[in-house]
């Protein structure tokens, strides 16, 4: 047998555990028997080992006629009256506790193996007092579990009034939960009183287990119960012990698995449209039921043609009708030419819509048009334009302007699903370009007009750098009412993220290897920025969360949003921006200006963060509020000869 759950493909064959004796890949064999008397014996059950899963073989025993063969659990006194799938019904007829005045009481057993797929159902029966003066007891047998009833009459006349015909109310006869998962109950019954004010009428006690809606409760079972009683319970039955479907499981083709009520094991059921042992594979498991066969028993209604499908079936109604064509839903209706009119009248009300529609979008799109001419020309579009041709003739091969539907169709339209990162300059997102290469496009907040051509500025400049260990700027969109940039994506996300977010449990941190080549990598960047021959840039935000890793886990030094140009000779240094708490230079933010040395200074804090696996700003147990800001960590343990 393989594993399979619903699907109507063929799949590999497989066989049981181990333990099984039989493979439900293969046919059972043809001398299984199916029946004992008038009962079917279906796979997993069978009659010998070789036609059964171990645990479900069952004993048939024949009698003289004209009593019938007695089906029961080998080594128990269990009659069989039926199987089911999940469950056995049995006769509990013989397991009858009870106790009359003047006798002594007879208790009552039922006992299922220690082992094995077989335990009383909890759901399915309900334990059952009779009697005037009557307290029913059940038990597990095992001191895990006592319960029971009272039932008491104050007269055989009034009983039929205070109870309902079939209802064990505590008058004449009562009712009590059967434990789950037991597989052995002990049932008692007894007297309150001593009969003593029922003695006239009623003088018996009985319980018994009985299957729910089995037992109906009527006034003469108080004088002759035994005479009349003939009741059932249930078993529950599941293949395996394990956590149900969850844990390897084994059902026949289009079937499909469920997990036993009772908490362990599984269960196997055709799928809708097939009939058969969900157990089995070929022409014993599960098969397509032709619901069209019979036309007397066919879904569709006489005049539809009726059409078999593997699974279910499809009803056609004839020309000139309309309906599903199924005898439990709308059937066959003929079109009357009212009904012709009307939907005539509908096709030229949609046609004039579709028409209204298109006229209604095709201005739409031109209105769109017009807004991102709009908006190219406020991005100094034009102006980038005309600085990227003069300053290199080459540049559109290493950089481009994306227009704004490409950059939807890359980001499958600025989904939450595409989202790697958010800041006060806009949102980070990943994107997959025409041409197949993976991007990150930024988008930036709005500017005013007065930033519009620096913003130019950095983008040509930006364009023109070309080193390893920087992000490298492959374009921008000028369409869109904020400009966005497009950058090489980094694989492995920030250095921040590696150093304190990541779950060590499932990877190692990094090596002081990797570290050493980062802290290198991270310097060479910041050194070939600060030191260009005609114009320096100082990022002023560097940080571990602005150093990304790519897929070969190589440092690049990545936005440049407030970064600020400074060309050799200006004298003067640009007035401090903005950066991050942690990484500032504390002289350079007393004296408002701002030089490559604090680039440097927010250097040095990564590189602590490296040595020391800490975050720049942190209060815990092992950084109290003096030392949460990590440069003063970092000297405070030096001092104190405390570095860890």
């Amino acid at each position: 047998m393989h594993l399979h759950e619903g699907t109507k493909r063929t799949p590999p064959m497989a066989s049981l555990p181990p333990h099984s004796s039989i493979s439900l890949s293969q046919p059972l064999p043809e001398t299984c028997s199916s029946f004992c008397g008038h009962i079917k014996i279906s796979f997993p059950f069978g009659l010998s080992p070789n036609c059964s899963l171990p645990g479900f073989q069952l004993s048939c025993k024949f009698r003289q006629p004209p009593l019938p063969p007695l089906l029961s659990l080998p080594g128990t006194k269990l009659r069989i009256l039926n199987i089911f799938n999940g469950e056995l019904r049995i006769d509990s007829s013989p397991f009858i506790a009870s106790h009359c005045a003047g006798d002594h009481i007879t208790l009552a057993h039922l006992t299922l193996p220690q082992t094995g797929p077989f335990t009383f159902s909890g759901s399915s029966n309900r334990f059952i007092g009779i009697g005037c003066d009557t307290a029913a007891v059940i038990s597990d047998g095992d001191g895990k579990f006592t319960s029971g009833c009272v039932s008491l009459c104050p007269s055989p006349e009034r009983i039929p009034g205070a109870t309902v015909a079939g209802d064990c109310s505590g008058v004449g006869c009562c009712e009590a939960a059967v434990p789950y998962g037991r597989r052995r109950l002990s049932l008692g019954a007894s007297s309150v009183f001593g009969y003593v004010n029922v003695s006239a009428f009623d003088n018996c006690s009985y319980s018994f287990v009985s299957e729910n809606g089995a037992y109906e409760f009527k006034l003469e079972d108080l004088r002759d119960f035994k005479s009349r009683a003939n009741v059932s319970a249930r078993l529950e039955w599941a293949i395996g012990d394990g956590a149900g479907c969850s844990s390897p499981h084994f059902c026949g083709e289009n079937s499909y698995c469920v997990s036993s009520p009772r908490g362990s094991g599984y269960l196997c059921n055709c799928l809708q449209g097939f009939k058969g042992n969900a157990y089995l594979n070929g022409s014993y498991g599960c098969q397509d039921v032709n619901e069209c066969m019979n036309p007397n028993a066919s879904p569709c209604v006489p005049e539809a043609r009726c059409q078999n499908l593997v699974p279910g079936y499809k009803c056609s109604c004839p020309f000139a009708t309309t309906g599903d064509g199924t005898r439990n839903r709308s059937g066959c209706r003929k079109i009357f030419p009212i009904v012709e009119a009307i939907l005539g009248t509908a096709l030229v009300i949609g046609a004039i819509l579709i028409l209204g529609l298109w006229i209604y979008f095709s201005q739409k799109q031109r209105s769109l048009i017009k807004q991102r001419e709009q908006y190219f020309r406020k991005n100094g579009g034009l102006l980038l334009l005309r600085q990227q041709l003069s300053i290199n003739e080459g540049l559109a091969d290493s950089s481009r302007i994306f227009s704004s539907e490409e950059l939807q169709r890359a980001t499958a339209g600025y989904s939450d699903t595409h989202i790697i990162g958010t800041s006060s300059y806009g949102k980070v997102y990943r994107g997959i370009l025409d041409d197949g290469r993976t991007v990150a496009v930024k988008t930036l907040r709005a500017m005013e007009r007065s930033q519009i051509e620096q913003f130019v500025n950095e983008v040509v400049i930006l364009s023109n750098i070309n080193h390893q260990n920087i992000v490298r700027l492959i374009g921008c969109c000028l369409e869109t009412k904020s400009p966005m940039l497009v950058y090489e994506f980094a694989a492995y996300g920030s250095l921040y993220k590696q150093l304190h977010e990541r779950d060590f449990s499932h990877g190692s941190r990094l090596s002081w290897k990797d570290r050493v080549r980062i802290a290198l990598e991270t310097a060479e960047a910041l050194a070939f920025l600060n030191s260009a021959a005609s114009i320096s840039i100082l990022h002023q935000d560097v940080k571990s969360l602005n150093i990304l890793l790519d897929d070969n886990f190589t440092a690049k030094i990545a936005d440049f949003g407030i970064s600020s140009l400074v060309l050799a000779d200006q004298t003067e240094m640009p007035p401090l921006g903005q950066g991050s708490f942690g990484y500032l230079d504390p002289e350079h933010f007393q004296s408002s200006q701002l030089t490559a040395n604090s680039d440097v200074y927010s250097f040095g804090i990564i590189l602590v963060e490296l040595l020391t696996g800490q975050k720049p700003i942190s209060i815990s147990m092992e950084r109290p509020k003096e030392d949460g800001n990590l440069a003063m960590y970092f000297l405070s343990s030096l001092k104190c000869k405390e570095l860890k």
